[in-house]
């Protein structure tokens, strides 16, 4: 969810296929200190994932690519292992679900951002979301985008994947899910939707909000739809595509966004604010973090702030406690954070929120 220069594009895209290659030339290195380093760990096939090929990158940030009958194509699933994990082979680990922006990929090395890979206590796994997946189950599934649930794959296949193929403390005090833009939509809509998993979740930027009262979130999800263009484009890559794949129907995810006769009721069924409740009362730990894009209506953080806001206002009204960081125009958060929907603010988020997510894990 983030805006574009369409001059700059190309620079992003060659950079992103230079990184990629440079991932893949070194998994493939045949010089003799190379081929001595330590590889990724071997994992089983299950829960329908469907591994192709083998996995890239290192013994402790790794990507595997897998195919899944309840998503059309390949989807990259990029691990990071804390350093010391093959060194305690009786130790078990909490997990972060990390969810990624629109118009990312989780073989895109920029989404492995510095404080994750510092995190020494935990596992942390970041699933392909697609470039406009929305993290859910689409209800149009015969559009040109083929199979298209997402819910179905992250939480029915992924994550008993993951507890299957590694030491995880497989409980709910011990999993969290946190995402960035549309992925800080996934991780409420998640942990709104599967209570019994998580047990702290985290929204950096996130859409928030899809009610009729914040239509502007609302048309963001319909652009990466209709190819229109990228309102709030989200992604770790240095500019976002305008690109989604191919294009489908404005009712191909929610069923119609507009709000005629209450035809948009699915909209409503999935917006993250009218369902704080549901957090309070399973007594999950909650995380906001926003900027307000310089106060322009034109920055698509503007709108994330007061997306974010209603949530809290939500909660305040439910006398429930959230850590809620609005850092406003960026000043004193870090020297690559103006306050807009960029990579520079999420990168000190998560400086902000990893330690905190590890003392709350250790704690429980």
């Amino acid at each position: 969810m983030r805006s574009a220069l369409p001059t700059r594009l190309k620079r992003a895209k060659a950079a992103g296929v230079a990184a990629v290659a440079t991932i893949l030339l070194l998994g493939a290195s045949s010089t003799p200190a190379e081929a001595s380093s330590p590889r990724p760990p071997e994992m089983t096939d299950g829960f329908g994932l469907t591994q192709t090929g083998d996995a890239v990158g290192t013994a402790t940030n790794f990507v595997i690519t897998v195919t899944t009958p309840e998503v059309e194509g390949e989807h990259h699933i990029r691990i990071l292992l804390p350093t010391d994990y093959a060194e305690h082979p009786d130790k078990r680990y909490p997990v972060l679900y990390f969810l990624h922006g629109a118009s990312d990929d989780p073989g895109n090395p920029n989404v492995a951002y510095p404080a994750l890979t510092a995190a020494r206590s935990m596992i942390t796994v970041i699933p392909d979301g697609g470039r406009r997946g929305w993290y859910t189950n689409w209800l149009d599934q015969s559009t040109a985008a083929g199979a298209q649930n997402w819910e179905n794959f992250h939480i029915d296949q992924v994550i008993p994947f993951v507890d299957a193929n590694f030491r995880t403390d497989a409980t709910r005090k011990a999993r969290a899910v946190a995402g960035l833009s549309m992925g800080g939509f996934g991780a409420l809509h998640y942990a709104q939707r599967h209570p019994g998993l998580f047990g702290q979740v985290a929204t950096l930027s996130g859409a928030n909000e899809l009610s009729v009262r914040h239509a502007v979130m609302r048309a963001a999800v319909v652009a990466t739809l209709t190819n229109v263009g990228a309102p709030l484009c989200g992604s770790s890559n240095p500019m976002c595509s305008l690109d989604f794949g191919p294009t489908v129907s404005s009712d191909a995810i929610f069923g119609t966004p507009y709000p005629v006769f209450g035809a948009d009721w699915r909209w409503d069924e999935a917006d993250p604010v009218s369902h704080m409740d549901v957090l309070a009362r399973a007594g999950t730990g909650v995380t906001i973090y926003t900027g307000n894009g310089g106060g322009d209506p034109a920055e698509p953080e503007f709108w994330v702030q007061s997306a974010s806001q209603h949530a809290k206002e939500r909660l305040d009204a439910l006398g429930y406690p959230v850590h809620y960081v609005d850092y406003g125009d960026g000043s004193g958060w870090g020297d690559d954070c103006a306050g807009g929907h960029t990579s520079g603010c999420w990168a000190r988020d998560l400086v902000d929120f990893v330690p905190r997510l590890e003392a709350a894990f250790a704690s429980a």
